[in-house]
């Protein structure tokens, strides 16, 4: 009997270690990144090397990453398996794949989009044809202007209430990175809030060789959310790459900075914690 009673004690207590053990192991939120990596090679290091960190940062923080270039699985079924999505250097273009995304986003859906996944200019192979993505969502509008060549720039946090940004500090410098301008006005928009913007210390930014490719003055903001939606963007995401010598081989990594990795980081932990 008592033989009996002591083999139920421990099965008990192997069972309730196992169960604690599968708990333990149970990713906290599941994160889908959708690329192209075709275009562009400062675009396509960007992605390559973004699944390699967001992939180590999900074993240190418990979430699962997976990543795909295939624009389909931008549906509802395969979405509702994922708390975070991420467009890391392009966007969806059919109609099917919009309105896959509209409704994910609206029905508390979260994502994350780095540099490229913003870009719209018309004419051009991307033209501005997503009034939701590109007025409502991001708020931006069209493609203005860039910086040239890939450089570092000095950040400025403009709200440090935000869970994306409260471990920062008022300043940081930047990853190189080719620096967006955008069509609308970001400060007049009520659901825009704006998390970070180049500081004027920065300025000359770029080096050319054009003259347009280099700002020596305005206001740019560079990280932003809308509040309506769980969502953030980030202008980085462009390595630098000489393609002067036609070598292709990488000058930058997107993730040199510690600063912007925890602004990246909290930002993602924000995006898979949230309510």
């Amino acid at each position: 009997m008592l033989n009996r009673l002591g083999f139920i004690l421990l099965l008990s207590v192997f069972l309730a270690c196992s169960s604690a053990a599968q708990s333990t192991n149970k990713a906290a939120f599941n994160v889908i990144a959708f690329y192209t990596a075709k275009n562009d090679q400062a675009h396509i290091s960007f992605v390559h090397e973004a699944n390699k960190y967001f992939s180590k940062l999900g074993s240190v923080h418990h979430f699962r990453y997976d990543s795909t270039s295939n624009w389909d699985n931008l549906n509802d079924s395969f979405l509702a398996k994922y708390k975070v999505v991420i467009f890391l250097d392009t966007r969806p273009d059919s109609p099917l794949q919009r309105k896959a995304f509209q409704h994910y986003m609206e029905n508390g859906g979260a994502w994350m989009g780095f540099h490229f996944s913003a870009f719209a200019l018309t004419p051009s192979a991307f033209p501005q044809n997503w009034d939701w993505y590109h007025n409502t969502f991001l708020g931006s509008g069209e493609y203005g202007s860039n910086t040239w060549r890939p450089t570092s720039a000095i950040l400025k946090v403009e709200d440090k209430h935000h869970p994306a940004t409260k471990h920062l500090p008022q300043k940081f410098t930047a990853a190189p990175n080719e620096w967006y301008r955008w069509q609308h006005d970001l400060t007049k928009n009520n659901d825009i809030r704006i998390l970070a913007s180049i500081d004027t210390s920065s300025f000359p930014l770029g080096t050319g060789p054009k003259q347009h490719e280099i700002w020596y003055s305005g206001y740019y903001p560079v990280v932003w959310t809308n509040t309506k939606y769980r969502m953030i963007y980030f202008n980085m995401g462009h390595n630098d790459i000489d393609y002067e010598n036609k070598t292709n081989k990488e000058l930058s990594s997107s993730f040199s900075s510690e600063a912007q990795n925890r602004l990246i980081t909290d930002a993602l932990l924000w995006l898979g914690n949230g309510k």
